[in-house]
């Protein structure tokens, strides 16, 4: 008898992995019966924290949308399953245990079948508290293996990590390929020892196509044991993305497989859906080069989630750096040629970080180092010399252990900091918060919403979903569509009629993060939101008047682009003008590629004053403040 292979749709993530959204509530809507009558996917991935933080993003509420997404699916008899960070929840920090049971129960009264959990530092003790409250909350805990190709990350390494993720009673497996690097035939190694010993637990592959290997992994782990294969779909396959269903069917049929026959009317028809919502607005952030694959991608490991992300850092930083250059008469770089500087920086430091592996958000604090590191050396300074809160937490076990030792250098930069090392439980330092959002909700008599979903979203995305209560999120994005609107008229776009990203674009000097992704636009969307000050604060506006110098002036410049926060947990008190400051106070963070870098005085004095204001935008060398 043929073994049989059953599909899992990724049309969120395919989406994610190519550019920076997903299409609205009403679009999804219209695709989904459609994608139903192809009649080939047994799964289909709902939701997540990218998913639901573009809901508020849009205006749309993400629990309406999340019940509504899910809902064709359920009557057709398809599971749906969605993507959560263990202790990160659908965020990219850590979220209180309260808030991370609360979702699991949630998720699974809107619709949501399957909760593929991950640790992006494959910490058992996260992954297992998910797994734990993914069942309380009667969801099928589907634990992951976040896969990565190093000296530690070796056959027995994983195995070992299955072992402990079933015991604890994980209900399936996911081997979680983020950036399509596992080799295929130690993956297939992989699946055998696991099938070895565990026959019966069902087993999925996800893997993204960027450097390659995809295919062939396919194949490999097909042969080996796997009962799932997670695929995209053009337009959006391929690529950042993933491997094609037309071709991974194709592929297992001629292997011998039973796979299921595809409505190829109904493809056809899903295929032009998501074209049109690529022409209607969501091409404008999928950069062309996010449509091929690159064999670069196998040295520094980077995944496809982020690449579109990163080509955006890039040229953000790129025209920073090009900047300097000039101001100092030196010859200026393109971008290709800080591409390959930055993928041999992050083959540097990722062993010397400890191997964490290049997943959402360690993938990120990997290639922020990495590209920090990169400008610091163009202009003559040290590596390590910005190294973000976000980074160091990671760094110092404050998320969970790390696979590998962190080099000598990097200790000693902890040492002379004078930053302390955590071996604890990653959750204990997260004091349970869900009290602190009933009083907000309370106090500005918002409904908690049916199964406290409302309650849940607050709490997970609190900044966003303030903006998405006051009605500001909806308008600066419609403004700022509108924008593109004119930028991609027929005369700029040589008269294409498709709004994908042209090569030469220059994108607009705001920025905004969804789902630990930076990229430019108006809205403030800040990714790390239980500790972010992105929301408005009439108390660092500064009118009044300077005070009096005390005669010598100093002024402090950002290293950095990005956006300005004078303040980034709610424990700490923005400066004014007039305050008393001394070497090495902090001025504010500089929010940039979902980090926040802290800014401090070099100088001692009163400030003076305030050149920009919480949550402006800035770019390097712009001035921050005069201290007299």
């Amino acid at each position: 008898m043929k073994r049989k292979i059953k599909f899992s749709l990724l049309y969120r993530d395919m989406w994610q992995s190519s550019g920076k959204y997903v299409p609205r509530l009403d679009q999804l809507e219209r695709v989904a019966p459609h994608i139903i009558e192809m009649g080939c996917f047994s799964r289909v991935e709902t939701n997540g924290g990218g998913f639901e933080q573009i809901n508020l993003l849009f205006g749309e509420n993400p629990n309406h949308a999340v019940r509504a997404w899910t809902k064709p699916f359920q009557e057709a008899g398809i599971q749906t399953h969605m993507l959560e960070r263990a202790l990160n929840g659908i965020r990219m920090t850590p979220v209180p245990a309260d808030v991370r049971k609360l979702m699991f129960k949630v998720k699974k009264k809107q619709g949501t079948d399957i909760a593929r959990s991950f640790c992006g530092l494959n910490d058992p003790r996260n992954v297992i508290d998910s797994i734990k409250y993914a069942k309380e909350g009667g969801m099928i805990a589907q634990a992951a293996l976040s896969l990565s190709y190093s000296e530690v990350h070796t056959v027995e390494y994983y195995v070992d990590l299955a072992d402990q993720f079933i015991q604890a009673g994980a209900d399936e497996l996911c081997l979680k390929d983020m950036a399509g690097i596992a080799r295929p035939a130690s993956l297939g190694k992989i699946v055998e020892k696991i099938r070895e010993k565990h026959k019966e637990i069902p087993i999925t592959y996800h893997g993204h196509a960027g450097p390659g290997f995809q295919v062939a992994t396919i194949l490999e782990v097909a042969r080996a044991g796997v009962d799932y294969v997670d695929v995209g779909m053009e337009p959006l396959s391929w690529g950042t993305g993933h491997a094609d269903l037309l071709t991974v069917q194709a592929m297992l049929k001629d292997a011998g497989f039973d796979v299921p026959d595809i409505n190829m009317k109904a493809y056809m028809k899903v295929r032009s859906l998501t074209q049109e919502f690529i022409d209607d607005f969501l091409g404008y952030f999928i950069s062309p080069k996010n449509r091929l694959m690159n064999s670069l991608l196998i040295g520094p490991g980077l995944p496809g989630g982020m690449m579109g992300s990163m080509m955006a850092d890039l040229t953000n930083n790129l025209k920073s750096l090009n900047k300097w250059k000039e101001k100092n008469n030196q010859p200026v770089l393109n971008e290709d040629d800080l591409l390959v500087k930055l993928f041999d920086e992050v083959e540097y430091v990722w062993p010397r970080l400890g191997f964490p592996p290049l997943v959402t958000p360690f993938s990120q604090y990997v290639k922020n180092i990495a590209l920090m590191n990169v400008i610091q050396l163009e202009k003559g300074k040290e590596r390590w010399s910005m190294i973000a809160d976000n980074i160091w937490d990671m760094i110092l076990g404050k998320s969970g252990k790390l696979p590998g030792k962190l080099s000598d250098e990097i200790i000693q930069r902890a040492k002379e900091e004078g930053r302390e090392f955590y071996t604890g439980h990653p959750q204990d330092p997260y004091t349970d918060a869900l009290d602190s959002f009933r009083k907000e909700m309370d106090e500005n008599n918002w409904d908690y919403g049916q199964d406290d979903e409302e309650l849940m979203e607050l709490a997970m995305h609190p900044e966003q979903y303030r903006l998405y209560k006051s009605g500001k999120a909806k308008e600066n994005f419609e403004a700022e569509i509108k924008s593109y609107e004119d930028k991609f008229s027929k005369e700029q776009t040589g008269g294409k009629t498709s709004k994908e990203m042209p090569a030469n674009w220059q994108p607009s000097t705001m920025q905004i993060n969804v789902n630990g992704e930076q990229f430019t636009v108006s809205v403030s969307y800040d990714e790390n939101a239980s500790n972010s000050a992105a929301a408005d604060n009439s108390s660092t506006s500064k009118t009044s008047s300077p005070p009096t110098s005390t005669g010598q002036i100093s002024k402090v410049f950002a290293p950095l682009e990005g956006k300005f926060y004078f303040t980034k947990d709610t424990g700490e008190k923005a400066l004014q003008e007039g305050d008393l400051v001394k070497p090495g106070d902090i001025v504010g963070y500089i929010e940039s590629m979902k980090t926040y870098n802290a800014i401090r005085f070099e100088e001692g004095g009163t400030i003076q004053k305030f050149e920009i204001a919480n949550g402006d935008d800035v770019d390097e060398d712009d001035l921050l403040v005069t201290v007299g």
